[in-house]
């Protein structure tokens, strides 16, 4: 297929400024502007990410801008009301630690990182007011969706700063045209009010036409709720906030109703490979190798070889193909990650322990399910109410409520 036909079959082409995806075909070179609001990307980010490695496998040259200035002032995008101001330095260290998290997701990609403080922070503001804001007429700002959003009834209202915030987003494409000679903007559907802002203005200021397109924003279906979120929290690229099997556990618990669509939008993987997972996944769905193939690709993407073989071994674990008393001390740890964890003495309730980690509501609701055989120790329905010396081995053991791995703590002696 063309990188066109690819495109419009993974679904990732939305709203455009040009009538014929067939545009795109033509390779010239494109910009994607990265938010430093936070020191880690998320899933969410990782979807317009993985649009611009097929934009540079299709032989289009990328800019990858970090917000470095644009961070400080905030983007009004996708948000109901104001965002924190963060200082000078933690913009700096955000935009490092995303910096970081790019190159590895581009490595062996050709790409340039900028960092739009460096032409914006000594921008004077007279200078910004007639040669940028004369070009945008205040009728079509006050149609942007963020802005109408915001001065809504009952609207919490938007500030001055965020106001011009697509001001300056119209002022990175015109400095990347004139400077790296950018043709395209890309990004996601919550962004395209802010994209609009730089095509006109290089029209008006250059009389050169240039384009832009987004994405649709990824939702789950199940939930409604923009993609890259859990009950938790988001899903972020960094260990240190979701651990590697974290991020591989997400990726298999997705809904079956999604990962047809995870797989085009996130992996690289070829239209006859995803074809042929879903053909085999719809033939089986309970052994959910849709969802085992997405967190394989992504997990090794993000993480690295290493990292995908540890939270394998661990998923084991958790899911009990493999004994938890077994489990080596690192593995361990990265189990009580996963799952809820306590520690008892010989003799403790059943029941109170059922309670205590959350794997029911209340010792009524504990005892039914016990007596229904719907309680596991160690893969063995229980028989009783209380936990015995027996039932440890090496000073531990997995309760499970039901058949679903999810619904199990680790219990461990005291």
């Amino acid at each position: 297929m063309s990188l066109s036909q690819d495109l419009i079959w993974r679904g990732l082409i939305k709203d455009k400024t040009f009538d014929d995806p067939i545009w795109l075909d033509k390779p010239q070179k494109f910009y994607l502007g990265i938010d430093a609001s936070t020191d880690s990307l998320t899933i969410g980010n990782l979807a317009v990410l993985m649009l611009a490695r097929r934009l540079i496998d299709g032989g289009w040259q990328a800019v990858l801008l970090a917000g470095g200035a644009t961070s400080l002032v905030g983007d009004p995008g996708g948000k109901d009301e104001e965002r924190e101001l963060k200082s000078h330095d933690e913009i700096a260290k955000n935009v490092a630690g995303i910096k970081a998290q790019i190159e590895k997701l581009f490595e062996g990609k050709p790409h340039e990182m900028v960092n739009n403080l460096n032409w914006l922070d000594n921008l004077k503001y007279l200078d910004f007011l007639r040669d940028i804001g004369k070009q945008y007429p205040m009728s079509e700002l006050m149609q942007r969706e963020f802005v109408s959003t915001r001065m809504g009834e009952q609207a919490a209202g938007i500030s001055y700063a965020e106001f011009s915030y697509s001001l300056l987003q119209g002022y990175d494409f015109w400095w990347l045209f004139k400077n790296k000679q950018v043709q395209m903007q890309i990004g996601a559907s919550d962004q395209w009010g802010n994209m609009l802002s730089g095509v006109p203005l290089i029209r008006k200021k250059e009389g050169q036409q240039v384009q832009a397109f987004c994405m649709p924003l990824v939702i789950n279906k199940a939930t409604g709720k923009k993609f890259g979120k859990s009950e938790t929290g988001a899903i972020w690229l960094d260990p240190k906030r979701t651990s590697v099997t974290e991020f591989y556990q997400f990726w298999i618990n997705i809904d079956d109703a999604d990962a047809e669509d995870y797989l085009k939008i996130f992996t690289v993987l070829s239209r006859t490979k995803i074809e042929e997972i879903v053909k085999q996944h719809n033939l089986h769905p309970e052994k959910r190798l849709a969802q085992t193939e997405l967190a394989k690709e992504l997990t090794e993407l993000v993480h690295g070889k290493a990292a995908l073989k540890f939270s394998q071994k661990v998923t084991k674990y958790l899911t009990g193909q493999s004994p938890i008393v077994e489990a080596d001390k690192p593995t361990i740890e990265e189990v009580k990650k996963a799952l809820t964890h306590t520690t008892v003495q010989p003799g403790t309730p059943l029941s109170e322990v059922l309670v205590t980690t959350g794997l029911v509501n209340s010792n009524s609701e504990a005892r039914r399910l016990i007596i229904a055989k719907a309680i596991y120790i160690n893969d063995q329905a229980a028989d009783r109410d209380h936990l015995e010396s027996s039932d440890f081995s090496n000073g531990r053991l997995m309760l499970r409520r039901g058949k679903a791995f999810k619904d199990s703590a680790l219990i461990e002696l005291a």
